[in-house]
């Protein structure tokens, strides 16, 4: 096979991907083989970037006994013909190549799904409440996703770098998921309330909490990592986010304060199988014997983290996976063990006049963003 890349872009492509393993994500590594070519310039940097995702997303189609750069060769040509006519790829052969064979026993696999995870992810930005048609003519390259505040929430197609603009450094607006955005407004606190973001991890969430309570009343944000919680102080410091206190928390039953909340946010710790169009790497690094223990850790999370609910006070239970053993299994448990809550009925906060139901999941392939899935249940009175 004739390669047709340029060497150097070809090589430091495939530098990375003979780099990456479980232990070491290609994201990651990507970051660091950039960092360390000082002479690769930016658009070189953009291509090497596009040939590593692609040659995961593509990997269930790649002959491993050829040589890394002919598989990455085979990987670009397999998405030019998918931007091309998609349609060309036929369904069985999507649900068939697109995730390892284990992931069918643990999520409902179809075709719509596998298209999606074939698909460049959208980006999502998140504006200050009521700014996000101000934002998006200052930005451009962006449309507001609904109206009301649904138009805080903005789709972006440019090709700046938006870390250097300077709406970032003003804290204008934050880079978000629509589906984690989602979970804000299921969670929907009001201002003047106390909140727990108990996983809390770099923050988005708990800034999202802070701008819909209008920086007033108080979060505690908690986390097992503390240079998580680092990052999460200087992003609340860009965004002018005051009203939070950290701390870490490491899930067991000795909680972080004794203050009793009106809402918890239990974002756990989670496969990320939602996120594989994002990430596609993960595919083929997670595990079922991963989606298991998340799950047996997810339960005892929200075991502990219910317990600082007052009377009246919401939990929500949000995941970026869509697998069995993180999402209905995880919430059956809840209630078989603490009987002294009832479900709560969430309204899909994307689509207008929805139903409610006791739990919601979002797909890659309705909204554009990753898969998510939420409950939440009230503690009675």
């Amino acid at each position: 096979m004739k390669l047709s890349i340029k060497q150097t872009v070809l090589g430091l492509a495939a530098s990375v991907i003979r780099n990456s393993s479980r232990e070491r994500p290609a994201d990651a590594v990507l970051r660091s083989e950039l960092k360390n070519q000082p002479g690769v310039s930016r658009s070189e940097s953009a291509e090497i970037t596009g040939l590593v995702f692609a040659f995961y997303r593509w990997f269930g189609w790649l002959d491993i006994g050829q040589a890394i750069e002919h598989q990455i060769e085979r990987a670009s040509e397999l998405g030019r013909r998918w931007e091309r006519n998609p349609e060309t790829f036929p369904e069985s052969e999507l649900i068939e190549r697109a995730v390892p064979g284990w992931t069918r026993e643990q999520v409902q696999m179809t075709a719509e799904w596998a298209r999606s995870l074939q698909s460049d992810p959208v980006l999502w930005l998140r504006a200050r409440p009521g700014e996000g048609m101000r934002l998006a003519s200052k930005l451009r390259d962006c449309r507001p996703f609904g109206l009301g505040p649904l138009s805080d929430i903005l789709k972006y197609n440019g090709r700046q770098d938006l870390f250097r603009t300077e709406e970032f450094h003003q804290g204008a607006f934050e880079v978000q998921d629509i589906s984690s955005q989602a979970v804000g407004l299921v969670c929907a606190p009001k201002p003047g309330q106390t909140w727990w973001d108990a996983c809390a991890g770099e923050g988005g969430k708990m800034l999202h909490l802070s701008a819909l309570m209008g920086n007033k009343g108080l979060i505690w944000a908690t986390d097992r990592a503390t240079w998580r919680l680092q990052k999460l102080k200087r992003r609340a410091a860009r965004a002018r986010t005051f009203n939070y206190r950290s701390r870490e928390w490491h899930g067991g039953p000795t909680l972080p304060t004794r203050t009793r909340f009106d809402g918890v946010l239990v974002d756990a710790p989670c496969s990320g199988i939602g996120t594989w169009q994002r990430n596609p790497h993960a595919r083929w690094t997670t595990t079922p014997a991963d989606v298991q223990e998340l799950g047996e850790m997810q339960k005892r999370l929200l075991h502990h983290a219910a317990t600082a609910l007052k009377p009246g006070g919401k939990l929500v239970y949000s995941v970026c996976s869509l697998a069995r053993s993180e999402t209905v299994e995880v919430v059956e448990a809840f209630q078989a063990q603490h009987p002294e809550f009832e479900p709560f009925g969430i309204a899909n906060p994307l689509v207008a006049r929805a139903e409610s139901s006791s739990q919601l999941w979002l797909w890659p392939q309705e909204f554009g963003g990753n898969g998510m899935f939420i409950a939440a249940w009230l503690r009675k009175r």
